[in-house]
């Protein structure tokens, strides 16, 4: 494991902007390219870090797109990951090469996914189904629409595309249009024009007058009464508790009986969780997503230097990150809404006091940022210990049931 670099990721999605997988990289530094060694070094730290003897591929229905070369092609590691979610990303120069392009084959054969970079459809022949089941197209500062249509045109029925980078929304949709899946990169983080800015709808004003109810302590039956105005709270509260990971063993049907088994601070970080994920206002859920990863990446980052009675604040501090995009308001009105603790303010207004390093080092790892390296310093985790809750987060994510 190369101990001094930190893996970085981007979103793949969907034309619906869901996100089907990520593409996992060691940050890149201009003045040292990753090398093979390094290359292969990553596959097996994700191999060991998402893949669990116990309960098998951590990340759901996600896959990864992972850079390779030819000669990590028969790497042990490759093989400690499910086929079916991994995609191995390699130059259409490496092809070229008839015992590269056995050993791809080979590899297709056995269910994983290859893309294809830097290649040239025109060039690529017919035969481009049985080698590759993703081809990467790179999209240049000039007409992209046009420049997707000639692709489509080109498009085998085998293969998917995948644009980059795709920099506006309006590039999105004329990629999305034409059934290309997009790499769009931090285009997510980007309000779409035009959608309206709704504020806050009448689901998420009853979560936040319940997350002030609960964080002043107050009586079950009155929180309980609040709930009840709304049966579709209530009803997500029930699964919620009823479900699997919660472990109860018998089913709950009362909502005082839930709420008393969650707990406050349980039902706090349940609550947060659904504020975000109870959205109108037209982002996009690999917005929610992303919340949701950098709240948790934030909490598990924290976790190394603070308390761990810090942790509920943590969390809510990186979720809350993207509360003022998810609602359409301004981070100055999504605090007049919520009264929030003095350092989780701190941190979101000026990424100051105890949590924002932690903060802006999740931020970081999402935007491939040369900060990464000197944030990690300052608050003193490894880099080694970034990357595990950085998959441990994404991991988390995936298993969320709000």
């Amino acid at each position: 494991m190369h101990e001094s670099n930190f893996i970085v990721r981007e979103p793949l999605l969907d034309p619906k902007q869901r996100v089907i997988g990520y593409e996992l990289s060691w940050q890149h530094h201009e003045d040292q390219p990753v090398t093979d060694e390094e290359l292969e070094a990553l596959i097996g730290f994700v191999a060991e870090n998402v893949n669990d003897d116990e309960h098998g591929w951590l990340l759901k229905d996600k896959v990864l797109f992972l850079d390779a070369v030819p000669n990590m092609l028969s790497t042990d590691a490759l093989f400690a990951m499910p086929p079916e979610r991994t995609v191995l990303t390699m130059k259409a120069s490496d092809l070229a090469d008839p015992d590269t392009l056995a050993a791809v084959q080979g590899l297709r054969a056995g269910g994983v996914g290859i893309s294809v970079r830097d290649g040239d459809l025109a060039h690529l022949g017919k035969n481009l189904g049985m080698s590759a089941s993703y081809i990467e197209v790179r999209f240049s500062g000039a007409d992209v629409a046009s420049q997707a249509r000639t692709y489509a045109a080109a498009k085998q029925s085998s293969v998917r595309m995948v644009g980059r980078p795709v920099t506006t929304w309006a590039d999105f949709d004329a990629c999305a249009a034409l059934g290309l899946d997009a790499f769009v990169g931090k285009l997510h983080l980007t309000p779409r024009a035009g959608t309206p800015v709704k504020g806050m709808n009448p689901a998420q004003t009853i979560i936040l007058q319940l997350m002030q109810m609960v964080q002043k302590n107050e009586d079950i039956p009155k929180i309980e009464s609040v709930l009840k105005r709304d049966p579709a709270l209530s009803y997500k509260l029930l699964r919620f508790i009823n479900s699997a990971g919660f472990g109860v063993g018998r089913e709950i049907q009362s909502l005082r009986q839930a709420i008393t088994m969650l707990g406050y601070s349980p039902m706090y970080r349940w609550l947060t969780l659904l504020l975000a994920t109870a959205s109108t206002s037209g982002y996009s859920p690999v917005l929610m997503e992303t919340a949701v990863v950098r709240g948790r990446l934030t909490e598990l980052l924290g976790n190394k230097g603070l308390p761990r009675s810090e942790s509920e604040n943590l969390f809510m501090t990186g979720m809350f990150s993207l509360l003022d995009r998810l609602l359409g308001l301004s981070m100055k009105e999504v605090l007049d809404t919520i009264q929030l603790p003095d350092e989780v303010v701190r941190a979101l207004l000026t990424r100051g006091g105890a949590y924002g390093p932690y903060l802006a080092l999740a931020e970081a790892c999402e935007l491939n940022s040369q900060l990464v390296a000197s944030l990690a310093k300052s608050i003193n985790i490894t880099p080694v210990d970034v990357n595990k809750a950085h998959l441990s987060a994404l991991a988390w994510a995936q298993n969320v049931s709000t």
